[in-house]
Formats: C-alpha cells, sequence, structure tokens
C-alpha cells in the first residue's frame, strides 16, 4: 500500500515551518524524525521518509532551512548551481537555532495522534550533523547520524549524548577526513550504546540512490541493515 503523505505546520517562537510527514500503512506507529542534507526536503529525503513509514515509523522531516529560504531545495539535476546553492545555504545556517527547532519538531511529532512512541531521530550529511546535535542537546529515545561531517568538531558535546546512537561513515569520503573519523570512534569507544560504522571505499552520500555523483548501493545496503536493526532494537515498530 503507498505511503500517505501531508505537510504539517510547526510553531516555533519566531514563526512557523513545514515539515514532511508519511504514515506507516497501519497509520500509526512510532515516531521518527529524518534529518535533510544540506539539499533540503527533496525527492531523497521524503524517498527515506517513506522507507521508514514502509517499516512501521511515523516520518517527519522538517525543513531546517527554513529561516534563510522556506521550501528551499536542490535536486541532482540542478547540477553545479544546485551544488553551490546548497553549500551556501550551509555555509550560512545559525546552528544556535537548531535545538529549537529540532526540540518543536520532537514535540509536534510527539502530539500527533498517529505517534505511539519515540521519538528517534535520523540525519544524513548536514542532517547526520544535526542528529548529533540532538542527541546532545535533546533526549531521543535513539539516534542514526549518516556522515555528518560536523560530528568530530562538536566532540564536546559527546558526554551529553546519551541515548542509544550509531554513525555511519565511509573510508573514502572527500568532505570528512579518516582523521576526523577517527576522532569520533576513540571518543565514542568507550559508550557501551554507541557503535560507530565504516563502509570501506564509500564517499559521501553513499545512502542518496537518487543522486549517481554519490550513491553506493553495496555500502547503503549494508548500513542500512544495521540501521534497521538498531531501530527494530531500540524503537521497535511492533
Amino acid at each position: 500500500m503507498p505511503t500517505a503523505t501531508r505537510t504539517e505546520t510547526i510553531t516555533v517562537a519566531d514563526g512557523s515551518f513545514d515539515a514532511h510527514l508519511a504514515l506507516p500503512s497501519s497509520g500509526r506507529g512510532p515516531g521518527l524524525v529524518v534529518l535533510q542534507e544540506i539539499f533540503g526536503v527533496n525527492t531523497y529525503i521524503k524517498s527515506v521518509c517513506d522507507r521508514v513509514a514502509e517499516m512501521g515509523y511515523v516520518a517527519i522531516a522538517p525543513d531546517m532551512f527554513w529561516r534563510s529560504e522556506p521550501g528551499f531545495t536542490v535536486e541532482p539535476e540542478d547540477g553545479d548551481a544546485g551544488m553551490e546553492a546548497a553549500f551556501a545555504k550551509m555555509g550560512g545556517f545559525d546552528f544556535a537555532s537548531a535545538p529549537g527547532d529540532l526540540g518543536a519538531t520532537f514535540d509536534h511529532l510527539m502530539a500527533l495522534g498517529e505517534t505511539t512512541t519515540g521519538p528517534g531521530v535520523m540525519g544524513f550529511c548536514f542532517g547526520g550533523t544535526l542528529t548529533y546535535l540532538a542527541a546532545a542537546a535533546l533526549d531521543p529515545i535513539c539516534a542514526v547520524s549518516y556522515y555528518g561531517s560536523g560530528v568530530a568538531g562538536m566532540l564536546d558535546m559527546a558526554g551529553d549524548v546519551t541515548c542509544p546512537i550509531t554513525f555511519h561513515f565511509g573510508d573514502a569520503d572527500p568532505y570528512l577526513p579518516n582523521d576526523d573519523v577517527q576522532k569520533v570512534v576513540d571518543r565514542f569507544a568507550a559508550a557501551p550504546e554507541a557503535q560507530v560504522v565504516i563502509q570501506h571505499e564509500a564517499g559521501h552520500a553513499f545512502d542518496n540512490s537518487f543522486n549517481p555523483a554519490f550513491s553506493n548501493p553495496q555500502a547503503a545496503n549494508a548500513a542500512w541493515h544495521v540501521t534497521s536493526s538498531f531501530l527494530k532494537t531500540h524503537l521497535p515498530a511492533g
């Protein structure tokens, strides 16, 4: 059965922003926040919401660039101009505003009648960094961070991460040095509910099957197997 979707509006003190919501076929399930790459809540991120909704989760993807350009998205066909625009959006992002927006998203998701428990949080690229920030600043049930290039620079927050967390990286990522990955490995080595999974010969955004410049199906499938098992353990969907 096709996943049912709709747009939610989330209100914060200084405005409001849209979020894409995908529901499981049962109509109810645990809540999972899906956080965008630098390309916004585009076709790929909506497909991730569909993917987890098919697993039984109520998935919501907030527009994290709403303060600078509501609805901003870039698709692979936008080419170099789209890539430049996306990097500019990330470069101008105010990370200090993120915990408030993420907390409001958590609250909104958990107030929906379709959401049974949660929230969990999962993010990719820019969203992988935001996922780590959410795990440190908020209180999710669990977190999955895919190739967050900012994580290594925020390891002073690691002691605030108390939920189970999985980090995914590739060891051939031109945007994320292996030295930074090793810093994450070392910092979380003694954390009993943290794991760092590294895909060999995988570059950045290897899960993004919509963009041939990044997609690595073998790495994506291996990482998704880990993610699925992790979610079933810490945020079971029935």
